[in-house]
């Protein structure tokens, strides 16, 4: 059995940061999707995903404050 990769060293992922990008855009499209078929909820949660990405990449110095 192999042992368990640390989540940050995930093989094949591109590390914590481009995961982040990928589910920021992934929960986007997502979003826009839910909406266009009336599932306020999931599009509801689905945005409240995408401010969580930003703000992992926020506080990694991959995107900058709102506002600037």
């Amino acid at each position: 059995m192999t042992p368990p990769i640390p989540d940050d060293q995930a093989q094949g992922d591109g590390g914590p940061e481009e995961a982040a990008l990928y589910i920021k855009s992934a929960v986007r499209d997502l979003s826009r999707m839910a909406r266009r078929h009336h599932h306020d909820m999931l599009a509801y949660l689905l945005d409240m995903v995408h401010l969580e990405t930003e703000e992992v990449l926020r506080l990694r110095g991959l995107r900058k404050p709102s506002g600037s």
